[in-house]
């Protein structure tokens, strides 16, 4: 299937409005870093523990990359899975995949064969980039089994440290500097209407769907995104978390960085130790984190003090909602400006400004990005409109909000209003002033360290379970991640289940290790609805209420 066959396009006269505002540039992000890599040649670009690359170094690595692709039968339009580490070649192929039209799918690197199969074949991928082995798994092995079992796999492409795989193709030769036979090589040119990359939804009825970000909207999310950040030239961006996620990619992250001058630097842990050394070796002035590795910052400077944060100038935090305590700590204590930022890959962004009041930056989650974009909150059960400042299902669309998920109608039924409003499953109340304060979600989802799990994928999983006869999966309150995943389980008589089990049973079926459950309660029965459904809200409650307890107590 064709990209364009299956996305939802845009009508044609908000298309219009948005290329007359200027908001759709009609470029490609190619062509964007292009002119970057123009303005900027002798600038450092690229650093991590293997190289450093000038704009010049960089945008010749990323030509070449595009024109070795292009020799291995790829063309424009073709996806190509990506599941790689922080990793100084992850900008060189995603950049380079943007300049030639290949459209890459991003997976995450804990993502396992259950994730992957299913964008394989959902997208109908010709490659699959992967690392050999990666904190103990052997990334490689899975890669060959899916090229094996896959009708459109041709190639596997793989990061790694030696040249023991004579079946793949090695992603450091594909991002070496140019040669004689490649150089100048004249190559594709995607439209700017075209799908750019591949993003992945939070799944909340199964696995992930892919959402289809065009050159055009994308552009428009990286450019409104970067001013909010104060992103320029001097901007040095460390990347900790996982790069395939929209927050790190474009939010401004690692393209608005390149496209403004600055300096990208991978890295592949956010453990404070690695973090705090990179932050002062390179004096990283801007960052992202989700609020769990936020505490653990904030512990870990409480130890050995923040002198080695003296470059920060902007910390964003995202992916989950920043409890008010923890965002007052980190007001007080680390250095910079914190910036909340409350979004999705499927568009709306919003963010506190870094000149707002402590009591906006700490006690809301911003307000949108573009004066185009179109916010609604509505009641939950009707779908009208609540009275301001009321909590109420939030619902958007704008610029670069897509009209509706790659090649999934039933999933669009129920995710998109008639007129194009996107359900964005968020419980939030609007304050006058414009900002968004995040309650909750109305969705069945569960938010694990910024990490989005569906609790119907959870439950479809314990269900393959001997002898479990119902099952719920709800979120967990804590203290770090912000939530965990409880699971519910009524048994048949006769059988036991303990938590060692249920997480077993999950590793054997290849499911990404955060996905597993974080507590197991058996039940003799669960509370039903009055029409019969399991009532999850009464579950959410008892958990609340037991979590609560347990504070008292101590």
């Amino acid at each position: 299937m064709k990209t364009r066959e299956g996305t939802t396009p845009w009508p044609a006269d908000v298309a219009a409005r948005y290329r007359a505002e200027g908001l759709w540039q009609g470029r490609t992000l190619g062509d964007a870093f292009a002119e970057a890599a123009h303005v900027h040649a002798d600038r450092v670009a690229l650093v991590d523990d293997e190289v450093s690359l000038t704009y010049t170094e960089l945008h010749d690595r990323v030509e070449a990359c595009a024109a070795r692709l292009i020799d291995l039968g790829l063309v424009p339009d073709d996806r190509v899975v990506v599941q790689l580490p922080n990793h100084w070649t992850f900008v060189v192929l995603t950049v380079a995949c943007l300049r030639a039209g290949i459209v890459p799918v991003m997976a995450l690197p804990a993502h396992r064969e259950h994730e992957l199969r299913h964008l394989v074949s959902a997208s109908e991928a010709v490659a699959l980039v992967t690392p050999d082995i990666l904190r103990d798994f052997d990334h490689l092995a899975l890669g060959r089994a899916l090229r094996a079992s896959s009708p459109t796999v041709r190639h596997l492409i793989v990061l790694s440290d030696d040249d023991d795989a004579p079946d793949a193709v090695s992603l450091r030769a594909l991002c070496a500097p140019s040669d004689d036979s490649i150089r100048g090589r004249a190559l594709p040119r995607p439209d700017a209407t075209d799908v750019a990359v591949f993003l992945l939804s939070g799944g909340t009825t199964g696995l992930p769907k892919l959402i289809a970000r065009t050159h055009d909207d994308y552009l428009c999310n990286i450019v409104l995104t970067s001013p909010p950040s104060a992103v320029d030239r001097d901007t040095v961006y460390l990347a900790t978390l996982p790069m395939g996620h929209n927050f790190p990619l474009a939010c401004p992250g690692i393209l608005g960085t390149l496209l403004a001058g600055g300096t990208v630097v991978p890295l592949g842990s956010p453990r404070p130790e690695r973090a705090f050394a990179a932050i002062e070796r390179h004096g990283v002035t801007h960052t992202a984190a989700v609020p769990a590795v936020v505490a653990s910052w904030l512990d870990h400077a409480g130890a050995v003090g923040f002198d080695a944060l003296g470059s920060l100038r902007v910390l964003q935090v995202g992916g989950a909602r920043l409890a008010d305590e923890l965002a007052e700590r980190v007001v007080r204590g680390l250095p910079g400006t914190l910036q909340q930022v409350f979004g999705m890959a499927e568009g709306l962004i919003n963010v506190t400004r870094l000149d707002d009041p402590v009591e906006v930056v700490v006690g809301t989650q911003g307000r949108p990005v573009s004066p185009l974009d179109e916010l609604r909150v509505v009641d939950e059960t009707s779908g009208l409109d609540v009275a301001p400042g009321a909590p109420g299902v939030l619902l958007t669309r704008g610029p670069y909000t897509p009209r509706g998920y790659f090649d999934a109608p039933e999933t669009n039924a129920r995710s998109f209003t008639p007129d194009g409003y996107y359900i964005t499953g968020d419980i939030v109340r609007r304050r006058p002033d414009g900002n968004l304060v995040v309650e909750g979600r109305s969705k069945d989802m569960i938010n694990r360290g910024g990490e989005n799990i569906s609790a119907e994928e959870v439950e479809n999983l314990a269900y393959a379970l001997a002898g479990v006869r119902l099952a719920a999966a709800v979120a967990m309150p804590h203290d770090t991640l912000g939530e965990t995943v409880c699971l519910f389980a009524v048994l048949s008589d006769g059988h036991d289940l303990d938590l060692g089990a249920v997480r077993a049973h999950f590793d054997a079926c290849g499911v990404a290790a955060f996905k597993r459950p974080d507590h197991l309660v058996t039940v003799t029965e669960l509370p039903l609805t009055k029409v019969g459904k399991i009532d999850k809200k009464a579950l959410r409650e008892r958990l609340v209420a037991e979590r609560s307890a347990e504070l008292t107590a101590s």
